[in-house]
């Protein structure tokens, strides 16, 4: 009977921390995929053609996932009554972890771009800097 009673308050602990942890983050789908939507949009002004192209797929693929969502109330992605099911689970674990993966080679191909930016923009103030200090000194002197 001790062991019963054990089981059970097992299952209901994983059953709870599951629930908790899904009511947790189902709210951040929506707001990740507005910040993707923006950054692709801050791309298309940049003239960030190469980077866009790189970020297409993947808002691509939150437009369709978001339109083929199950049918809610509230604007979520995961239903709480089928996340539970081994291949939905699977499934959002495998696309969790590519998207991890996604954000992961982004953010080093964006540190990248910085400090090839940063450095190429530092060099051209040099230069542009002592032009510039120079033709104030010959405007200076012609007076």
């Amino acid at each position: 009977m001790a062991f019963t009673f054990a089981a059970f308050c097992y299952m209901l602990a994983l059953l709870l921390t599951a629930a908790l942890i899904f009511f947790a983050i189902w709210h951040l789908v929506l707001p990740e995929y507005l910040i993707h939507f923006f950054f692709c949009v801050m791309f298309f002004c940049a003239a960030e053609w190469l980077t866009l192209c790189l970020n297409l797929p993947l808002l691509a693929y939150h437009v369709w996932r978001y339109m083929s969502r199950p049918v809610m109330s509230c604007p979520g992605l995961y239903d709480p009554t089928t996340i539970m099911n081994a291949d939905i689970l699977a499934y959002c674990q495998k696309e969790g972890w590519c998207k991890l993966a996604f954000y992961l080679l982004s953010f080093f191909y964006y540190l990248y771009g910085y400090g090839f930016i940063f450095t190429s923009c530092s060099s051209a103030l040099r230069i542009n800097d002592s032009h510039r200090a120079l033709v104030f000194y010959l405007r200076m002197s012609n007076m």
